[in-house]
């Protein structure tokens, strides 16, 4: 463990005990941190996972150590149906739903336009837009219950149209920004805050399959802090969004978390 996630763990936010969470694509990167550090509150996670069956079973088993609860659930959120399943499953297990972050995303390569398919287009934006909405209107019945939050993660690249080869991912990204907001004004009556977290150049197997040591220079230079984030360089912000105490009166809005790359 990090002295930041050391850190994190020490923080305690007493509004966050025995919440029921569930965080697609929970198995590494982003997702995991997210885990640790909801369960360090407390929390009950569900950590869902598609094809790393392995990393997610070692994080399940880190916080059941440390004596946290957690659900673990595999599943395409990309198919149709899936998501939904995840989501109802969760719930059922934990007995409620207060929270729910949609996590889950990829590039699926990077490509220029000229080589886009149909079938391309189709499973990026399934993976990264239609499992969001399909995921909060799962869990939007079980959420208005009792009120609770939703938290998207988006992109810097939302905003500046993505990198080489990325121009679809960042469309799909650009689509979980606007639902975000819509859905922070359609729940708002539900007592369901929506807000979004959007990262810039994170270290995480994202950018370990889709960048290269050249291209994660050339990013790196661009940021005026220096240097790349870490995963735990984003949970702050998902903690903060999450806390009713902390952020009770925010809804629709998005972090942006990129060392200052970005400053809209």
């Amino acid at each position: 463990m990090t002295e930041l996630a050391q850190l994190l763990a020490s923080i305690k936010l007493p509004d966050l005990s025995g919440k029921a969470v569930l965080i697609t694509g929970a198995s590494t990167g982003i997702g995991a941190a997210l885990a640790r550090a909801f369960a360090a509150q407390g929390a009950k996670v569900g950590v869902h996972y598609n094809a790393s069956r392995e990393p997610a079973e070692t994080l399940a088993e880190e916080i059941r150590a440390v004596g946290g609860t957690v659900h673990l659930i595999q599943g395409d959120v990309s198919r149709e149906g899936e998501t939904e399943r995840v989501v109802e499953e969760t719930a059922k297990t934990f007995g409620h739903l207060d929270g729910l972050i949609n996590n889950a995303g990829g590039m699926l390569g990077r490509k220029p336009t000229s080589e886009y398919t149909d079938a391309h287009y189709a499973a990026v934006m399934d993976l990264n837009a239609r499992s969001v909405l399909a995921a909060t209107r799962a869990a939007h019945p079980w959420l208005k219950k009792q009120g609770g939050f939703i938290i998207n993660t988006t992109s810097i690249a939302a905003r500046n149209g993505g990198g080489n080869g990325a121009i679809l991912y960042a469309a799909s990204k650009g689509f979980v920004s606007t639902i975000t907001r819509g859905h922070a004004k359609e729940f708002v009556a539900d007592r369901i805050r929506v807000n979004a977290v959007a990262p810039g150049v994170i270290a995480t197997p994202f950018h370990e399959r889709y960048t290269n040591d050249e291209q994660m220079e050339l990013q790196r230079k661009s940021i005026p802090m220096g240097f790349v984030g870490t995963s735990e360089d984003c949970v702050g912000a998902y903690l903060f969004l999450a806390s009713p105490t902390l952020s009770g009166y925010i809804t629709g809005q998005i972090i942006e978390v990129n060392g200052g790359q970005l400053m809209p």
